[in-house]
């Protein structure tokens, strides 16, 4: 879908690797500029999960892309890269406000070499404000955006998400940026700055019980044992069962009745559900105690309250509809061998974009995209032996 459109990526950590890795996989040319170590996500990984030294994490946010390693602080690199500028259609960034421009790549600099240019920059907070030099990462804004607050038991600690929910909502919030501004280049011909910032991503993703509070005040405290959320009516949440544990959902008090038996159910209408939410809430804690999770899933499905169970990663991986949806998929890297990979999230005519490309090694593609750019064998391995930039390093088989 996007086979024409050349993008140039500064981008490490996830949010910006994960806005990008959503344009390479429809098609984009992507060529992920870093410096001659490597991105940081090469040297880093959750979990310390690295396979034959390689990481995990630079894995899951960098395929279908090139890699041009390069030291932006030298003279020759900044040519480089303006000549990759003037026949670009997007670049991402997510390094803090103000190095952009330092380096002499900030979006109005190059506008005016490339004006039908999509430049987007992905930050913490935004280019500008109050809280321009605080660190932007996923937990620090899940807390201050209220999010930590939402969930977890009355005298319990706030409870953050244990996954990077932030930073992945503001990629795919850039990605969709980028996207719209293409749209209008096409009726324009010019191009746009995008802005995407964990700030606002995490404060979309709580439109909801948010936009409750502007409105309406503060929300229902948290509960013991604790509810899946501060503003729906009971019961919602997850619920112990005489051997695990189950997820309830939506589910009336005439459904109630019919899961559960007339007591006490029977004394409660639609409205209790909100009225009386702490105290139906304990009827259903007491009352699935009685009965296994397997149990409570037969009566559940015949008087149809919608719930689920409540998996760990393992069960996940075994899941039929996760493997209908082919949602993890098989991937060959070149050193780290067969890697398990999570697939593009969006089905085109009912199929996934394919990989077309492993993570890349560091400076892969330094040689190739050099030659693209007109620079000759002789000007590129001057540019090698100058240390402006470093190509992949080959391996050599033991004699």
């Amino acid at each position: 879908m996007f086979k024409d459109i050349k993008v140039l990526s500064f981008t490490h950590f996830l949010q910006g690797p994960s806005a990008v890795q959503m344009l390479a996989d429809l098609g984009a040319d992507v060529i992920k500029i870093e410096p001659p170590k490597g991105a940081f996500e090469r040297h880093w990984a959750g979990f310390d999960a690295f396979i034959e030294g390689v990481s995990v994490f630079f894995m899951l946010g960098n395929r279908n892309q090139r890699s041009l390693s390069i030291d932006l602080r030298t003279p020759e690199a900044k040519e480089i890269i303006l000549r990759m500028v003037r026949e670009a259609d997007v670049l991402v960034e997510n390094y803090r406000p103000g190095v952009m421009k330092r380096l002499g790549f900030d979006y109005e600099t190059l506008k005016s070499i490339n004006p039908r240019l999509i430049y987007c920059s992905c930050t913490g907070y935004g280019s500008d404000g109050p809280y321009l030099e605080r660190p932007g990462q996923d937990l620090l804004l899940q807390c201050m955006s209220g999010i930590a607050m939402l969930s977890g038991e009355a005298g319990s600690p706030p409870t953050p998400v244990g996954s990077a929910i932030v930073d992945q909502h503001a990629a795919m919030l850039g990605a969709f940026g980028v996207v719209a501004a293409m749209y209008e280049r096409e009726k324009t011909g010019k191009g746009k700055l995008i802005e995407s910032n964990l700030l606002n991503a995490a404060l979309d993703l709580q439109i909801e019980p948010l936009t409750y509070f502007l409105n309406k005040g503060p929300l229902w405290q948290r509960s013991s044992p604790g509810m899946g959320s501060r503003f729906h009516p009971a019961p919602y949440g997850v619920y112990q069962t005489s051997d695990g544990w189950i997820a309830i959902s939506l589910t009336s008090a005439d459904k109630l009745v019919s899961a559960f038996g007339a007591e006490p159910f029977g004394r409660y209408s639609d409205r209790d559900q909100t009225d009386k939410r702490s105290e139906i809430h304990q009827a259903v804690c007491a009352a699935l105690k009685h009965k296994t999770t397997a149990e409570w899933e037969a009566v559940f499905a015949r008087c149809d309250v919608w719930n689920a169970p409540v998996n760990d990663y393992e069960q996940v991986a075994a899941d039929p509809q996760v493997a209908f949806n082919k949602m993890i998929m098989d991937v060959e890297h070149p050193d780290a061998g067969a890697v398990r990979l999570l697939a593009h999230p969006v089905r085109y005519d009912g199929e996934a974009p394919p990989v077309t490309r492993p993570p890349p090694r560091i400076g892969e593609h330094t040689r190739e995209v050099l030659a693209e750019l007109g620079y000759d064998s002789a000007q590129i391995e001057a540019l090698v032996e100058s240390k402006v930039v470093k190509p992949m390093a080959v391996k050599r088989t033991p004699a």
